[in-house]
């Protein structure tokens, strides 16, 4: 088998657009990064040729029973697709992963078209019909990621994307609130697989250093799905009725789920080569042939089988979780700052419907805050992370280390409190309406900007096992932002909307000291108590 060498000398970077990827060449970089428990872990990714910049792929070698590529450009290899090929793949799950979370907000500001259609008078009832479909955000995870590891992510994408077609269907046609309810869980468990897969694509089909467009391409989906959701919402439920807002999803995830039928191919090496590895046994006659991606070479073990790998794989994010104090943390904050934008984005439609008197066609106007907060982050992060990493980077002697993602999110932080305090006490003294909805603005620039950072931090820190760690970050959010919501209602009738979003903001002011620590003491963690995965 061919062996990659990467020569020793200092970490340079590649900066694509707004996720940074550095190129990390220098083992000394490669020890900084990873820390000691993915040292190993982080050299089984094929490395990059620092003189010209390609993959350097493992190759067969059936003299000592590996398979592996054929050749350097061996064209069934992902890395290797055309750039056609990929980038048309890469918008079409862009789109589809737009739908998604866009599903998850979308019914918002029909509550009140449901609540009389299927006679139901429980508000709780009625925003759990929004979150609930965060629940399968929770649950979907935990067994589509794994699955891709095994079997693929054609397969899994294509099963988990129907699935949420499908489940459409039921919920436009729902007799009860409970149907309801329970087919939007069903739902959020189908479209979980493209928010789960879709960093995998973007890792299988592009290098490091050329991942930042198509990975910006995949988040923005992520991000302003559950803001346009009420706006495509209010006018759909409006004019043509609250059961049309479930058709349209259902047409537009169709149209997206056959287009990816058509067009996508595996992605996931390992995948492949297991199934190279099999075809080759079956032809040679030879038992002893093993995948260059398997974890040992040693001919007299024999590979675990599916069971036993998705029993691993099924535990690790939850070992992540428990394990991990790097991602404890990380987890715990991010829940936090989406269990507030999901119950702001539940509320909202009441505060302006209540306090303002819109109709529930123009309601959904009001997210237009966020977004242009949303846009804000986006244009300041793109023109600026470039530059703070190569600075901190230059400070540190050219060894980039993940912490490096974190200074700014401390600022990022300071901006959630405000916008809940501005939001709320304008809005719970009815100022002109544009008050409340500016006040908006900071909260969705704050939480692009932790977003990314938590994203970049977890890619960096856990070089391997990525996935894993973004996956639990994914349940603990989805959880927290479907369940915080539910004291959305109960807490402003209690304490009314200055009061209520204000014991919020301080909460979210007692998390800001969580990013500091990290950023001070995040290496020494990562080196000191390392987990098992």
């Amino acid at each position: 088998m061919e062996e990659a060498k990467v020569s020793d000398q200092k970490a340079s970077f590649q900066v694509p657009d707004i996720a940074l990827a550095p190129l990390e060449s220098g083992r000394e970089a490669e020890e900084a990064s990873t820390g000691p428990e993915d040292d190993q872990a982080a050299s089984d990714a094929p490395p990059v040729d620092s003189g010209t910049g390609e993959i350097v792929l493992q190759l067969t070698d059936l003299d000592n029973g590996i398979v592996g590529w054929d050749s350097q450009h061996d064209p069934s290899m992902p890395l290797n697709f055309s750039n056609a090929h990929k980038w048309t793949l890469i918008a079409q799950i862009a789109a589809i992963t737009l739908i998604s979370p866009l599903a998850t907000t979308i019914v918002a500001p029909a509550a009140s078209y449901i609540d009389a259609d299927l006679h139901n008078s429980s508000s709780i009832l009625s925003s759990f019909v929004t979150s609930v479909y965060l629940l399968g955000y929770v649950v979907g995870p935990l067994l589509l990621g794994p699955a891709s590891e095994i079997w693929g992510r054609r397969p899994v994408m294509s099963i988990s994307n129907w699935s949420f077609v499908v489940w459409q269907i039921g919920c436009a046609r729902a007799p009860s609130i409970g149907a309801l309810i329970a087919f939007r869980f069903l739902a959020g468990i189908g479209g979980a697989g493209c928010m789960t897969l879709n960093g995998g694509v973007v890792a299988d089909l592009f290098i490091p250093e050329k991942r930042g467009g198509a990975n910006a391409i995949a988040v923005l989906g992520v991000i302003f799905g559950p803001v346009l959701g009420p706006i495509c919402g209010g006018f759909i439920a409006q004019r043509a009725g609250w059961r049309w807002v479930f058709w349209t999803l259902c047409c537009a995830g169709g149209v997206f789920s056959v287009a990816i039928e058509i067009f996508n191919r595996e992605s996931y090496a390992p995948v492949l080569m297991a199934r190279k590895t099999a075809r080759l046994a079956k032809e040679l006659n030879r038992s002893d042939l093993r995948s260059c991606y398997d974890k040992t070479y040693d001919v007299n073990s024999p590979p675990p089988s599916s069971w036993q790998k998705m029993k691993h794989d099924l535990t690790r994010p939850l070992r992540m979780l428990f394990l991990s104090r790097v991602v404890a943390i990380f987890s715990s904050y991010m829940a936090l700052i989406y269990g507030l934008f999901y119950l702001l984005l539940t509320t909202i439609t009441t505060v302006y419907s209540d306090t303002y008197h819109w109709s529930p066609e123009i309601t959904g106007l009001a997210y237009l805050g966020p977004s242009l907060g949303f846009l804000a982050g986006l244009m300041i992060i793109a023109s600026t992370s470039d530059k703070l990493i190569v600075k901190l980077t230059e400070k540190n002697k050219g060894v980039y280390e993940p912490e490096m993602r974190l200074p700014f999110m401390v600022l990022f932080g300071i901006l959630i409190p405000i916008a809940l305090f501005w939001y709320g006490w304008a809005a719970d003294k009815a100022v002109f309406w544009i008050v409340p909805l500016i006040g908006l603005v900071p909260f969705g620039f704050g939480m692009l900007g932790i977003f990314f950072a938590i994203q970049m931090y977890m890619i960096d820190a856990f070089p391997r096992y990525a996935a894993s760690a973004m996956a639990a970050i994914t349940v603990s959010r989805s959880l927290l932002g479907a369940l915080l919501p539910l004291v959305g209602p109960p807490l402003y009738n209690r304490l009314g909307l200055g009061w209520g979003n204000s014991l919020l903001g301080f909460i979210a002011l007692a998390m800001i000291p969580a990013p500091y620590y990290l950023w001070k003491y995040g290496r020494s963690i990562r080196i000191n108590h390392p987990i098992e995965l």
